[in-house]
């Protein structure tokens, strides 16, 4: 969602180089990496840090191309997902710290902006989620309740 608010391009970076088949310096072994997610999901890690550790530690530079599935798919397949999706959780986490800044600093015209920017981006969310069914039926993002809800 980079950019939604703003009318400018952004500048160029950096960008994982396109490959179609495994390198052959990577692990390929698909049950240990499949096994290996498990135990760091139990661990309390998200998807993204599970990325990263595969990456750093065990020498998987891209899960896909190993096992055909995301971090995610392998993730939800073993029941481990959490109620709520990562993307919206961190936006909503985003939101809760605006909300306790602008508490303390109340005439932070720039933050009330950002917030209410990052509120409009958890919107546009929680309505894709539920259109696909990752979330239930008439759920909608309360700010009163977020706090209750991340605590999980």
């Amino acid at each position: 969602m980079a950019r939604i608010h703003a009318r400018r391009r952004g500048i160029a970076s950096s960008v994982r180089p396109f490959r179609q088949e495994v390198p052959e310096w990577s692990n390929t072994d698909v049950q240990e990496i499949e096994k290996k997610i498990i135990e760091l999901r139990k661990a309390g890690l998200t998807c993204a840090e599970i990325g990263l550790v595969l990456r750093d530690k065990f020498g998987v530079p891209n899960v896909k191309l190993v096992t055909g599935k995301r971090v995610n798919a392998i993730v939800r397949e073993n029941d481990l997902d959490t109620d709520i999706p990562e993307d919206l959780r961190n936006l909503m986490h985003k939101a809760l710290g605006m909300r306790k800044h602008l508490g303390e600093n109340k005439k932070d015209l720039h933050n009330k902006r950002q917030l209410q920017l990052t509120e409009s981006k958890v919107r546009r969310l929680v309505k894709y989620y539920v259109g696909t069914g990752r979330l239930p039926q008439g759920w909608t993002y309360k700010p009163e309740t977020a706090e209750i809800l991340l605590s999980r």
